[in-house]
């Protein structure tokens, strides 16, 4: 027996080409219908992924959406940016819903993109803007499209009553009471036939004070003002909060400083936002989804009337633990957002670090529906994970014993070098991607020239400088030949 098997060269080609040397040719696992990640890291074949490709051209996956899992520095965020990068090249437009560490703005813009700046004294976020539906809905009545029209107006009123509720359950940490959704959607209501130009928060906050007939027939007052303010003591206290400050700031009561656009890439950068504000952070993120989801919406109905092209938009909802923690109630506002992706033309991928982050729910209901985030998902794309989180990854979707050791071996600390010299992680760039029952393809990200020199997949750009001690001495200022300094 040979005490060494010398490896052997590959090649890869059609089956017109090579169909002369069988049965010495293998074909290769992997598909080759997507955007190009890397290399298969037994075989070295190519894999081409992306959840739209796999949906739409391949036909692997029965909706077109992913959800990432891994511990932090290990790439999640390169191989998202790689997905979104090939899908612009095929005319997909991508739309990061909330960039909470500026990981992805130099990629957007390297594509010509919108960046939206969010965060305390940087941007407003209007959560009563229709957006462009009321003009959209007036050009599609103009058209003869009336059914069309009243569809676009009945979503942005839902979006919009959603997104008041939800900044009102993440400021009380409780959601409110359904006789206070009620008042809230009437209240919506009476702003949109009367309030001319776009409301904000405040303007809702006046029609509940003014007290209407019409909210305080929905408040059962039975005539008796005392009862409606009682009702609606809370309420103004709470939507008070949201308009003059508080632990939400003012990002949500004034009008939006940048509108977002329909046909290119789009970032929210929300990374002025600091990571103790967690509430904040949540917050924003629900309303960047809300926003993003109501301006597929708009650019749909256009579609479907005729009056603009089609377009396929890759939604990236990062950070995805931090609103579910938020309060009560925000798994059913997320499950809202994103249930209906594959009807609306929209492919989407969802990240965060570890199932714990998902099932770390006080409510069982809350966790149920968390699991069926990733249960839902057309693939599971999976990087270094602790032993810890194979229980719970197996109950979601089936892992074999190989699979789950190959995930718990990437996620170990690089190898101890003492001279300073920097060694990865034996699991950086590394991911397993499973489709239902079928064996997972493991991937080795491979970063092209491009994306190795122009810092688009730096994410540790702080920790470049070194710092300025001060036990550095002070060099000093030698005199120039005029005798000054």
């Amino acid at each position: 027996m040979a005490q060494l098997v010398p490896s052997v060269t590959e090649y890869r080609g059609t089956t017109v080409q090579v169909c002369g040397l069988w049965p010495f040719s293998s074909g290769a696992s992997s598909p080759m219908i997507g955007v190009p990640l890397g290399r298969h890291e037994e075989t070295q074949a190519t894999v081409c992924c992306d959840p739209i490709s796999w949906f739409q051209r391949a036909r692997l996956i029965s909706n077109p959406s992913a959800f990432i899992l891994g511990k932090p520095g290990l790439g999640k965020s390169t191989l998202v940016r790689r997905m979104f990068l090939g899908l612009s090249a095929q005319g997909v437009h991508p739309l990061i819903l909330g960039d909470l560490k500026g990981e992805h703005i130099k990629a957007v813009k390297a594509l010509g993109g919108q960046v939206i700046s969010l965060g305390r004294g940087v941007g407003y976020l209007n959560i009563l803007d229709p957006g462009q539906a009321v003009e959209v809905a007036q050009l599609l009545e103009a058209n003869g499209q009336h059914d069309a029209a009243s569809r676009v107006r009945a979503d942005a009123h839902g979006r919009r009553l959603n997104m008041v509720v939800s900044l009102i359950t993440i400021s009380r940490n409780n959601p409110p009471t359904d006789q206070e959704q009620t008042i809230l959607d009437r209240a919506l209501r009476v702003l949109d036939e009367k309030f001319e130009g776009i409301p904000v928060l405040k303007d809702l906050l006046d029609v509940i004070v003014s007290a209407p007939d019409e909210l305080r027939q929905v408040a059962l007052d039975r005539g008796d003002m005392k009862v409606y303010l009682q009702e609606t003591r809370a309420l103004e206290a709470t939507l008070l909060g949201l308009t003059g400050g508080g632990k939400l700031g003012e990002i949500f009561s004034a009008q939006t400083t940048n509108p977002m656009k329909r046909d290119r890439a789009v970032v929210f950068d929300v990374s002025s936002i600091d990571e103790t504000e967690t509430d904040l952070q949540a917050a924003v993120l629900l309303a960047c989804w809300s926003y993003g989801f109501g301006t597929v919406n708009v650019a749909n109905a256009l579609a479907d009337a005729g009056l603009e092209p089609r377009r396929n938009y890759f939604v990236v909802l990062d950070e995805l633990w931090r609103a579910l923690r938020s309060g009560k109630g925000m798994v059913d506002r997320v499950d809202a957002l994103t249930r209906l992706n594959r009807s609306v033309g929209v492919g989407q991928i969802m990240i965060s670090h570890t199932m714990s982050d998902l099932l770390a729910l006080p409510a069982e209901e809350d966790r149920m529906k968390a699991r069926g985030f990733v249960e839902r998902s057309g693939m599971v794309i999976c990087g270094g994970l602790p032993a810890s989180e194979m229980p719970l990854l197996t109950a979601a979707i089936p892992l074999s014993r190989q699979e789950q050791q190959k995930l718990i071996s990437w996620q170990d600390p690089p190898a101890w070098d003492s001279r300073g010299v920097d060694v990865e992680p034996p699991g950086r760039g590394k991911f397993l991607i499973k489709v239902g029952g079928r064996p997972g393809i493991p991937v080795q990200i491979g970063l092209t020239s491009i994306e190795k020199t122009d810092g688009l997949n730096d994410t540790d750009t702080r920790w470049h400088e070194p710092a300025v001690t001060l036990m550095d001495p002070a060099v000093p200022a030698l005199p120039t030949e005029g005798g000054t300094l």
